[in-house]
């Protein structure tokens, strides 16, 4: 494919993109997994891309790309998802090396990731560089999803920074429909496209074979059959939905399945731990930690059921598009994150109720007809709606609209 797409591009001119990602570049985790493919199809097209981002993270190589880091601030050794006094804090050295990057070289396109976004706004204009914003959320959305402050002030501080931002993009990248349509309803002129996260990992970090005996004897995986988890541990990810639809999965013994958790910090994998064991769930829980990308593959293919019981926000989690690749059954929440992507012919989709989810995922284990019939639907729905071949194209489009 990517042959395909080198041939396609080799009569255009090589592009020279400054990106700015205001992340932990690169960690196992939704924007920073969003960025890389957004690179990786970038520089498959044959353009060139600087990258500026957080001294934070794994260099992960590819041609096409340099990446500069921001200087390191030395009291700053991690950075937690969603928004923090620390990333405001980063965000200050990461302007200042856009700058300095945009000072000295010549670029054809400004592309900016999240609250990156505003300041990117004000370089674009001082260099008179087209500014292509990748809209990964509404982040005065994203501030209330997450908590982060009281601040009616703040809230109305950040809405007009995104209303600027919007109005003065040359380029939108949105990432789930509810953000297309909330972008096209607001500002139909703008050159705006929705890409989905359908990026294979696979392409960027190979896959890795593996004994799943041994995989199985490695994390004391005993049981049968194994419902798994993979992502953040944060609130809205509906980790302790997913516990208590244990005690209704294995009331009265029920099948003979684990939950296998793979992600998550030390310390938030303790308090889930801790968790699981006073309800008495030792031994239907498995915690693996954080896995490498290349792994992931290896834990699907172990696994008999695939959950995403998230409760909150409004982006689609990116895990879903590869699981609908997958050929094992899905179970998720009835919640706008999957409905927009997901339906019951492709997914098992439950209220936000442990027992409702519990139910569920007991017909994805023991009703080989349904099961079977939701696999080859959710397959055929990747090939037609979420290839890609298609992401390529909606990446070179909305790279050409901005620059026309």
């Amino acid at each position: 494919m990517e042959k395909k797409f080198k041939l396609m591009t080799q009569q255009k001119k090589q592009l020279n993109i400054l990106m700015i990602a205001p992340e932990p570049w690169f960690q196992p985790r939704g924007t920073p997994f969003s960025v890389l493919h957004r690179i990786k199809a970038i520089t498959s097209l044959g353009h060139h891309v600087d990258l500026v981002t957080y001294p934070i993270g794994e260099d992960i190589p590819m041609e096409n790309l340099s990446i500069h880091r921001s200087i390191r601030l030395p009291f700053v050794k991690k950075v937690k998802i969603g928004p923090s006094f620390v990333k405001l804090l980063l965000d200050i050295p990461l302007f200042f090396s856009a700058l300095r990057l945009m000072s000295r070289n010549k670029y054809d396109i400004l592309h900016t990731h999240e609250e990156a976004s505003f300041f990117g706004t004000l370089l674009a204009r001082k260099y008179n560089v087209s500014h292509l914003y990748d809209m990964h959320s509404s982040l005065p959305q994203q501030l209330r999803n997450f908590k982060y402050t009281n601040s009616k002030l703040i809230y109305k501080l950040f809405e007009k920074l995104e209303k600027v931002t919007l109005e003065n993009a040359k380029g939108i990248i949105t990432i789930c429909p509810e953000l297309y349509h909330m972008v096209k309803a607001g500002y139909p002129q703008k050159n705006s496209i929705l890409i989905e996260n359908v990026g294979d990992n696979s392409l960027v970090f190979g896959k890795e074979t593996i004994d799943l005996i041994a995989m199985r004897e490695k994390y004391s995986i005993g049981a049968e059959k194994i419902i798994l988890y993979s992502g953040t541990f944060e609130p809205y990810q509906g980790l302790e939905l997913l516990i208590d639809s244990a005690q209704f999965l294995f009331h009265n013994d029920g099948p003979n399945a684990q939950y296998v958790i793979v992600g998550g910090a030390e310390h938030q994998i303790e308090k889930y731990r801790s968790l699981v064991k006073s309800k008495g769930l030792d031994s239907r829980f498995v915690f693996t930690g954080h896995v490498q990308p290349r792994t992931m593959p290896a834990f699907i293919e172990l696994s008999h059921v695939l959950v995403s019981p998230r409760l909150g926000g409004s982006n689609s989690p990116l895990k879903i598009y590869s699981y609908l690749r997958s050929g094992k059954p899905i179970v998720a929440t009835r919640h706008i994150t999957h409905t927009q992507i997901l339906d019951d012919n492709v997914a098992l989709l439950a209220e936000p109720d442990p027992s409702a989810f519990a139910n569920a995922i007991k017909i994805a284990l023991e009703d080989s007809k349904r099961k079977n019939s939701m696999v080859r639907a959710a397959q055929k729905l990747a090939r037609e709606r979420y290839s890609y071949e298609d992401y390529i194209k909606k990446t070179n489009w909305i790279i050409q609209q901005t620059l026309n």
